[in-house]
């Protein structure tokens, strides 16, 4: 396996340090606009299965090109969401396999947005599966840790743990701080503004609907040691994807921002700030969500002031196999004083890097396959979950 790894941020650079110890491909070519931080993401691990390259993310007859000259059968796009077009594109052209963490945007209902969904998350992707079928490829969709391993959660509980599901909540939460700063987000604050501002999707009773942002706040009690955290309603790919594979009446998604994040972005919101859009500013085209990103500090930079833990899981709800009620939250849990002494990487971005880097495992050893466009429910669980403890970061089950 050739894969081109598109993106050497945070999440990129940790995949390229969790990769190195693996053996399943014959090499990775990591590809960004900015040159310099693809060849300091390959100068870290010293392995001459790893290059690096310049990239244009948004030009699909770039990245086509570049999947040809290098010979990769793999694009793995580590991203952010606003690419996901122009990199599945040009896989869809040159023949090869997708993998993503993140799906193509959502647009709002022009009339009603806080009650019906208007273009949702992955709608532009789902709508060229029958290509990607037709070609006998597959694109292997929001393949993080949320989507992703929330996914392969649902997956897991609907074949082994459930006879009937009622609802699958997936709940996000940390209790992670960041010293030295009064704000500084864990995490892409483009993409974090991006899920948070848009309308919530909820899936009920066969058909998806929104609500407002922040809606249905819940305290959920955390485990090893996080505690309880408060979690709102929040736009995300998990609500899109579950129901497509999994049979259930309800699905959520929930993350644990916090009062005074949750106020950041409503002032965002209000001054304008979190536009992706441009503005012009003494005669140059400005994005005002960039500029709030460019203001903050890079979230892959803060590991060694990060202290706590961070946890994504999913909770599910319905009649077990014995027949009786059942309750249970399946997770998984980041130290980020362990991920950075293992591999030198904040515990958000490990957490994201590592999932894709499994998946790839699996498609390369042939264990997982398929063709068309996929998310990490349509495969089978338990694979994923014995090579991801296996990677040294088990999962673990905890009864409600």
């Amino acid at each position: 396996m050739r894969i081109l790894l598109v993106g050497a941020g945070g999440v990129g650079s940790a995949m390229v340090a969790i990769a190195s110890r693996r053996s399943f491909y014959d090499h990775i070519v990591v590809a960004d606009y900015d040159v310099n931080r693809a060849v300091s993401a390959c100068a870290r691990i010293e392995d001459p299965r790893f290059s690096a390259i310049g990239l244009d993310a948004s030009n699909a007859a770039e990245v086509e090109a570049a999947l040809r000259a290098h010979e990769c059968d793999v694009l793995f796009n580590a991203v952010d969401p606003r690419f996901d077009m122009p990199l599945f594109t040009a896989a869809l052209n040159a023949g090869v396999t997708y993998l993503d963490m993140a799906m193509s945007l959502s647009a709002r209902h022009p009339q009603r947005p806080y009650e019906m969904p208007g273009v949702k998350l992955g709608d532009d992707q789902f709508a060229l599966a029958d290509q990607w079928e037709e070609r006998d490829q597959l694109a292997l969709v929001g393949m993080g840790v949320e989507p992703g391993l929330a996914d392969v959660f649902a997956r897991y509980a609907a074949d082994h743990l459930f006879e009937t599901i009622e609802e699958i909540g997936i709940r996000d939460g940390s209790n992670l701080r960041v010293d030295g700063y009064d704000f500084a987000p864990t995490f892409s604050i483009w993409t974090t503004i991006e899920e948070c501002l848009n309308p919530p999707i909820v899936w009920e009773d066969g058909r998806w609907h929104t609500t407002e942002p922040f809606s249905e706040p819940e305290v959920f009690d955390f485990p090893e040691g996080i505690g309880p955290v408060e979690c709102v309603n929040v736009e995300h790919e998990e609500v899109l994807l579950v129901p497509r594979w999994v049979d259930t009446r309800r699905v959520t998604f929930k993350y644990g921002l916090g009062n005074e994040f949750i106020e950041v972005l409503k002032t965002l919101r209000k001054l304008g700030l979190d536009s992706p859009g441009t503005v012009k500013v003494k005669g140059l085209d400005v994005s005002p969500r960039d500029v709030v990103a460019a203001s903050l500090p890079d979230p892959s930079t803060l590991g060694d002031r990060m202290r706590g833990k961070t946890c994504a899981g999913t909770w599910v709800k319905g009649v077990g196999k014995d027949g009786r009620a059942r309750e249970v939250y399946l997770y998984h849990v980041v130290d980020n004083e362990w991920s950075m002494r293992e591999y030198g990487c904040q515990a958000v971005v490990w957490q994201t890097a590592v999932h894709p880097v499994v998946a790839l495992e699996l498609l390369a050893n042939g264990v997982w396959k398929g063709k068309g466009v996929l998310g990490p429910e349509a495969f089978d669980a338990v694979p994923f979950l014995d090579l991801l403890t296996d990677y040294g970061s088990p999962w673990a089950l905890r009864e409600q």
